[in-house]
């Protein structure tokens, strides 16, 4: 099991230059899990891809759907106080610090392309390039 962030489940569904490393990881490691946080990131993706016509609505309907059936029972609540005291000990932002959370309660490493995250953060993050390795 891995925590992943929003950045590496759109990978598998938006054009970019990270897709293979993102399938990478989820061969490596399918049981992916996230804050429910990731959703609202992923649509949010999603409209700006819409909105720059780089993908149609049908697409972005779909995309949506089979994150959602990748992600299906893999959506968790997090602790306020404790994504509030990251903040105020990083500076990152909140919806960042969820995911970091996340990864440290569960015992387990959080898979992000951020690679500021991943310096801030080295006992937990790591680079999907380096997950794989």
């Amino acid at each position: 099991m891995i925590v992943v962030d929003t950045s590496v489940i759109a990978s598998l569904w938006v054009p970019n230059d990270m897709e293979e490393l993102a399938y990478q990881v989820l061969r490596k490691d399918p049981e992916w899990v996230a804050p429910l946080l990731w959703r609202s990131e992923f649509r949010n993706v999603l409209a700006l891809y819409l909105r720059n016509k780089i993908i149609d609505f049908p697409t972005v309907l779909l995309s949506m759907q089979e994150a959602e059936q990748l992600m299906e029972q893999h959506g968790y609540e997090v602790n306020s106080t404790q994504v509030l005291q990251l903040v105020h000990n990083s500076g990152f932002s909140s919806y960042d610090c969820e995911f970091v959370a996340l990864a440290d309660d569960l015992k387990v490493r959080l898979v992000t392309f951020d690679k500021q995250i991943c310096r801030e953060f080295s006992g937990i993050a790591i680079h999907p390039e380096k997950f794989i390795a």
